[in-house]
């Protein structure tokens, strides 16, 4: 359907631009923590509430998106969610109290959040099952980026400038976003007048969608895989800096160096994905998560969680998640044709959903040590291979044969 490979980046692009909107909005304001506590007369813990809000903000947005663009396609939904995020960051730049900045970035992301929902449903609107896992690798490629450049970007506005200036560029980035959608972006789903928004018939949909056990399987190892890597994001700046001494700036090199190990990892997939397929590869990816998981474990366990030791082990569990991600995401989407908008928000929701439960849970018994980064990504990497287990137990032969 992508007439010309220039089309087809310049789409790969717009997508993988509106995936980062997220990242990008949660990384590049955490260093204005301090000068945002000062301007509104609070403290950081209080500025901190605002990422919560933002977090809920991204779940309940996606649940709303969802129906919208199986009702009325992908374009105005996303254009509505995308203008928004426009008026709420606009809006950031003038709070006055905690309270309004707090309100303002849940609207933030409550429109911002389109875009999650949006690239997906769009990208298995316009591409075939063996295309699909390639072009959700690309987009890792593109918005990967975010988080390597979103903190040290933040961190010189906020010093050259002032935190207002970080929500004045993610305006700017917005409006970008919302003007190439409406020029560029092709609807690649027509309205469908036969599709209720009566909450009845919106539960329903949902429903039919969590019946569906390959989703559900295919989510929920697809998550977990995830959890992993945000358990890492959210232990890494105590691991790295308290427990092994290193600066800030060394923290950023290592974490960015981490990071590039993901973004290796989808473009990677693109290679391997020719040899094994999309089933055959995810077990045997989440077999290697796992068994990267409990090395970390035991490192951590007999006292042997050096620096070497940690970094590496690190590293391939960041690689074998770039690997993984894009043919899960893909598998868990499969199934669907009519209602791809309501499984890409329900397959968000619970993504981020689980995500925030790992940052929350590292966060709430970190002490100085790995011990809490580590039990995590242990516990997601065995839920994430359990699930693809039992999914690869009902692909087998044998199974089939018995059946």
């Amino acid at each position: 359907m992508i007439e010309t490979r220039k089309k087809y980046y310049q789409l790969i692009i717009l997508l993988g631009v509106l995936s980062a909107l997220m990242p990008l909005s949660i990384d590049m304001y955490l260093p204005g923590f301090p000068a945002i506590a000062r301007s509104l007369h609070t403290d950081v813990a209080a500025v901190g509430v605002s990422l919560a809000g933002f977090f809920v903000g991204v779940c309940a947005g996606q649940l709303f998106y969802g129906p919208l663009m199986d009702k009325f396609g992908r374009k105005k939904p996303l254009i509505f969610g995308l203008s928004l995020y426009l008026l709420a960051s606009l809006a950031c730049l003038f709070a006055t109290h905690v309270e309004q900045f707090v309100g303002f970035r849940f609207l933030q992301a409550f429109g911002g959040c389109a875009g999650f929902v949006a690239n997906r449903a769009i990208a298995r609107d316009l591409f075939a099952k063996e295309e699909i896992v390639k072009v959700f690798s690309m987009l890792v490629l593109v918005m990967g980026i975010a988080p390597i450049v979103a903190p040290t970007l933040g961190s010189f506005i906020v010093t050259t400038l002032n935190w207002q200036a970080i929500f004045a560029l993610l305006a700017v980035i917005s409006l970008f976003l919302v003007l190439s959608v409406i020029f560029f972006l092709p609807e690649t789903k027509q309205p469908d007048k036969s599709f209720s928004l009566h909450p009845k018939a919106v539960l329903k949909e949902y429903a039919e969608v969590l019946g569906n056990k390959r989703f559900i399987l295919y989510t929920i190892a697809f998550s977990s895989a995830s959890a992993g890597m945000f358990a890492y994001i959210t232990g890494s700046p105590s691991l790295f800096m308290h427990k092994f001494g290193l600066t800030e700036q060394q923290f950023g090199m290592i974490f960015g160096l981490n990071a590039s190990c993901y973004i290796l990892g989808s473009q990677v997939n693109r290679l391997v994905i020719k040899w094994r397929t999309s089933e055959q590869l995810v077990i045997i990816l989440g077999s290697l998560l796992f068994l990267v998981a409990l090395i970390l474990a035991a490192l951590t366990y007999y006292g042997l969680d050096s620096f070497p030791a940690i970094f590496t082990c690190l590293a391939f569990f960041l690689l074998f998640t770039g690997i993984i991600n894009p043919n899960l995401n893909a598998l868990s989407l499969e199934p669907f044709t009519r209602n791809i908008g309501v499984a890409s928000a329900l397959s968000g929701f619970l993504q981020m959903g689980i995500n925030a439960l790992s940052s929350f849970t590292v966060s709430y018994f970190s002490d100085g040590t790995s011990t809490s980064m580590v039990a995590v990504i242990l516990f997601f990497a065995s839920l994430s291979l359990c699930c693809l287990s039992y999914r690869s137990l009902e692909l087998s032969p044998l199974r089939s044969q018995d059946s």
